[in-house]
């Protein structure tokens, strides 16, 4: 699948992006971890670039390595902002745990305390990112849409205790 717009197809552009609701809690989680307002002068698109990773860039990183510290607490913000917006979507509140061995091979989970809702192995971790804006909403919604289909299918599991 290209990332060519077909003739069908609207353009959007990330500024629309900006206003999607997994684009907007991950900003959210950005923003929150500014506790000294040094990104106060930043843009949304700003905040988001350490996310975008082109295909130039991903090529430029060694195919084996290890994640340092911020692409692992940017990992954590993103699936944070996926619990949230589960949470938001379903009313169930939802926790996400992650462990990753030093190399950058891992798992993530998001959970309601009885019941896992989104289930991610992790590979390469120290080339996380997404080519585009466009592609990183999508994949957030894609696990947000997972993890409410879970809630949904398993009401009784999700809620209890």
């Amino acid at each position: 699948m290209s990332d060519t717009p077909t003739a069908d197809a609207p353009v959007i552009s990330d500024e629309d992006w900006l206003q999607d609701g997994f684009i907007r809690e991950l900003i959210k989680q950005l923003r929150a971890q500014d506790t000294h307002g040094t990104w106060e002068g930043k843009s949304d698109l700003q905040l988001l670039a350490p996310y975008i990773l082109t295909a130039e860039q991903r090529r430029a990183l060694p195919m084996m390595g290890d994640p340092d510290p911020e692409t692992l607490w940017r990992l954590d913000l993103f699936h944070n902002a996926i619990g949230l917006s589960i949470e938001k979507a379903t009313g169930c509140m939802v926790s996400p745990m992650m462990k990753m061995s030093h190399e950058g091979f891992g798992r993530a989970i998001l959970t309601t305390g009885r019941l896992i809702v989104v289930n991610r192995y992790l590979r390469d971790v120290h080339r996380f990112g997404y080519p585009s804006l466009a592609k990183l909403a999508e994949a957030g919604n894609k696990l947000v849409a997972e993890g409410v289909g879970m809630v949904e299918k398993y009401k009784e599991v999700a809620t209890y205790g």
